[in-house]
């Protein structure tokens, strides 16, 4: 939740100046209120993140919506800016219809009839998206005018850009949140574990430039921050893939208590440490959940990785001259400059999941295809 790490301006560092403390006091009180409410969210159940990652993308596709908008070119087309947002509802029905229609049909299975209306309207998904989409192309297309062609298919680029590279990646979100709030929460928290530890690393010791499109960024930060990240990665995972309620996944869209066999990733097994450490040493053996050695990937991901996604907000804000997407949050700027990094996460984390994690599924349809 921290992040723009600050770093030092020449030789001096950035814990000499006074006037960053209360940038840095600012900073910390918000993101304790963000972590409450963010734990308070996790214990509620996976039906609520998934609330609360909807209403994130809401707040961070109308900070982009607005920046390309003209305020004398919106005065004179009229409905435009429904435009925007029928696109993005329609890019949510497609992207959530695809991510949740095993959950949907199991949660009203009991009832025939609603069994049967859902899983018809999941048949037609594809079919209904496609319509929706031409219906905005259609729309698009009869509210061209004279004079603005240029501003209004700029509009049109930048909405379905805005679609693609943030809607569509922080969607992957939802995919780990259902397969396990552990698969969501700590590639999550491993960004923010990241993000804190560059700020400190870079406040009190950075000297070094990183990278230009983000001159508070330093090479000590990142360098501290990749260490912290990686060891962090490999206790958490220990801590969190204890409790079922992080590690069940979630197969229908209910809220209720979950109660599962957690598998072998997450039972853990003891590793003798005596031919390793002297006979003086005080723990003999050390207990380890296989799924730890996925975590370590994840950590090296989250702070060799993702940090890029920053990097490209940066030289996007550097484009429109821009300090922060938006002012929602005191001393962090817009949600957009809090989400940067999770996007790239929040992808790479589905995708190892799916193709690492996930045992291979011997089922008779696979093996006749095969």
């Amino acid at each position: 939740i921290l992040s723009d790490t600050p770093r030092a301006n020449g030789s001096h560092l950035l814990v000499d100046d006074r006037n960053k403390y209360k940038s840095m006091r600012t900073r910390i009180w918000s993101s304790i209120w963000m972590i409450g409410g963010f734990i308070l969210i996790l214990y509620m159940g996976h039906l609520y993140i998934w609330a609360m990652i909807v209403v994130i993308q809401i707040f961070m596709a109308k900070e982009l919506f607005n920046l390309l908008r003209t305020t004398h070119e919106e005065r004179d087309l009229p409905g435009f800016r429904l435009l925007n947002w029928h696109f993005f509802f329609t890019a949510m029905v497609y992207v959530y219809g695809r991510f949740l229609s095993k959950q949907l049909v199991n949660s009203v299975s009991s009832d025939k009839v609603l069994s049967q209306i859902f899983s018809n309207l999941i048949k037609y998904h594809m079919l209904t998206c496609y319509f929706m989409y031409i219906a905005g192309f259609v729309w698009f297309i009869l509210t061209l005018k004279s004079k603005m062609y240029k501003y209004q298919f700029g509009q049109y680029a930048w909405t379905h850009m805005i679609l693609f590279v943030v809607f569509a990646q922080s969607s992957f979100t939802v995919g780990n949140i259902f397969e396990g709030i552990f698969w969501f929460l700590l590639p999550a928290s491993l960004i923010v574990i990241n993000d804190i530890a560059a700020y400190f690393f870079g406040f009190f010791f950075g000297r070094t430039p990183l990278i230009k499109l983000s001159p508070k960024k330093t090479w000590e930060g990142f360098i501290g921050a990749s260490v912290t990240t990686i060891i962090s990665a490999f206790l958490l995972a220990n801590l969190l893939g204890r409790f079922q309620w992080l590690t069940c996944p979630r197969k229908d869209l209910s809220t209720g208590w979950l109660l599962c066999d957690p598998g072998p990733m997450f039972k853990p097994k003891l590793y003798s440490l005596e031919s390793w450490l002297p006979s003086r040493f005080p723990w003999k053996e050390l207990t380890v959940l296989p799924v730890q050695k996925h975590a370590l990937v994840l950590g090296l991901f989250a702070s060799s990785i993702a940090p890029f996604g920053g990097f490209f907000a940066s030289g996007f804000k550097r484009a429109f001259k821009i300090k922060d997407f938006g002012d929602s949050i005191p001393g962090h700027g817009g949600i957009t400059d809090r989400m940067d990094c999770q996007m790239v996460m929040a992808v790479f984390a589905y995708i190892y999941y799916q193709s690492v994690v996930v045992p291979q599924q011997n089922s008779v349809e696979n093996l006749l295809d095969q």
